[in-house]
């Protein structure tokens, strides 16, 4: 993909592979039975949320159209499907000329959604789609999980800024993806270098134990911080003595310190004497940045606590205990013949258990009451009510192959605080619940 309309220093490259191995031997039985050009309607939704969940939330859209526009099967995936015989000649020849050409819908990201939402719809031959099925869903199913974790945590933090860092606590490539969902579900600054290097989101990091463990005294260690990055520098004080490090901290860097570390221990207690002894000090408008295995459910003990900043590491960048959204790709429509103008018909799975869905070309919309305040996520095929006409979720993404939504990282961060500001207030609960929404289906 070229980038420079963007302003991104990098290429994504190709994503062929991406994929699982029985897209392609479909796709060889398609195109033997002459059923491969046969137009068809794709959908990713979840059945339902991660549990006491209230609300979810898109994220990956962007990276979903980087994976669409560069899937392309080069020379040596083509040559590696070959030597593995993972498909025949024709199909080989047939991948060769792959370019998806069909049309994609979704919610943009940002935006919440509820089970059964039609978070993505593509369309086009059920070749070219279904191609798409795998890598689809792992951008969204990662990004979508650590975006909606990040939400929490903000939703928790109110005004007070948050720090993405979780880099090495997952995939050194997952690392850069759950940077760009975090910012989108409200994360202000990461510590990870590729994600600032790829999406522009701000940076931030001064020194960890191993700075303090360098040098011969800790109030050694402060100095050679300040000296070399100024009295706005962080200090971390919590490797030896809490106390005695805030003390050498102001006495080095001044009144004008930038703020100080605090990365162990009772963090509610140490924040409050912290506050304390800076102010005694004369250190007023040092702020305090807390990190230590923090959730949202520590980032809320904290609420209370004179904390100016909190950094979260594992719990964000898994989810914090769902690392995945569980949407699905499901065929929800297909022509009735192979003629180009032929009628979709709607196609659905049947199980006696929870793996049911609902077949049709759906549309979307969320309904709100006479306050403004949402009050139910509509799912329909056919025509649109006309009340709900301009109240619709779904937008274009990709037309005829051509990619028509990029957007800059910001509208998705902006787009989703709208969002979630439309809800009802129990969506920012973080107790378990229902989802703050019910899904209501309207029938053609």
């Amino acid at each position: 993909m070229d980038t420079a309309d963007l302003g991104l220093p990098v290429d994504v490259p190709s994503t062929a592979l991406f994929t699982d191995r029985y897209e392609l031997t479909m796709l060889q039985a398609a195109l033997r039975a002459g059923t491969a050009d046969r137009r068809s309607v794709f959908e990713a939704f979840t059945r339902r949320l991660p549990e006491g969940r209230r609300y979810g939330v898109v994220a990956g859209t962007g990276r979903v159209l980087d994976a669409v526009e560069n899937f392309r099967f080069d020379t040596g995936v083509l040559d590696f499907l070959a030597q593995q015989r993972i498909v025949d000649e024709p199909t080989l020849s047939w991948l060769a000329d792959y370019r998806f050409r069909g049309d994609i819908w979704g919610y943009p990201e940002g935006e919440v959604y509820f089970p059964g939402s039609p978070i993505i719809r593509v369309e086009g031959t059920f070749a070219e789609a279904v191609l798409l099925e795998t890598v689809i869903l792992s951008i969204l199913n990662h990004d979508s999980a650590v975006a909606a974790a990040a939400s929490r945590m903000s939703t928790a933090a109110g005004d007070r800024p948050l720090i993405e860092m979780g880099a090495r606590r997952t995939h050194e490539l997952a690392a850069v993806a759950a940077a760009r969902a975090a910012y989108v579900g409200g994360f202000t600054t990461t510590s990870d270098l590729a994600a600032g290097f790829r999406y522009n989101i701000p940076t931030v990091g001064t020194s960890a134990h191993a700075f303090t463990l360098l040098h011969d005294s800790e109030r050694d260690a402060f100095t050679a911080q300040v000296q070399a990055h100024g009295s706005d520098t962080t200090l971390l004080v919590d490797t030896y003595d809490v106390a005695e490090a805030v003390r050498a901290a102001v006495e080095v860097a001044g009144k004008d310190l930038g703020a100080v570390r605090i990365d162990s221990g009772d963090l509610l207690l140490l924040a409050h004497r912290v506050r304390q002894q800076l102010d005694e000090l004369g250190a007023k408008n040092t702020k305090i940045v807390v990190t230590s295995d923090l959730d949202e459910y520590a980032i809320a003990s904290l609420a209370a606590a004179p904390v100016d900043a909190y950094g979260v590491g594992t719990q964000l960048v898994t989810g914090s205990g769902h690392p995945t959204s569980s949407m699905v790709y499901k065929l929800v429509a297909r022509a009735v013949s192979d003629d180009a103008d032929a009628p979709l018909l709607p196609v659905a799975k049947k199980s006696m258990g929870a793996k049911t869905s609902v077949g049709g070309r759906k549309w979307a919309a969320r309904r709100v009451d006479e306050h403004g305040v949402a009050e139910a996520e509509v799912i329909g095929t056919g025509a649109v009510p006309e009340e709900l006409a301009g109240h619709q979720l779904l937008v274009e993404l990709v037309r005829g192959g051509e990619i028509v939504a990029r957007e800059p990282l910001d509208a998705a961060r902006d787009r989703h605080i709208a969002a979630r500001a439309g809800l009802p207030l129990s969506a920012t609960q973080l107790s378990r619940g229902e989802p703050v929404l019910p899904t209501e289906y309207a029938r053609a």
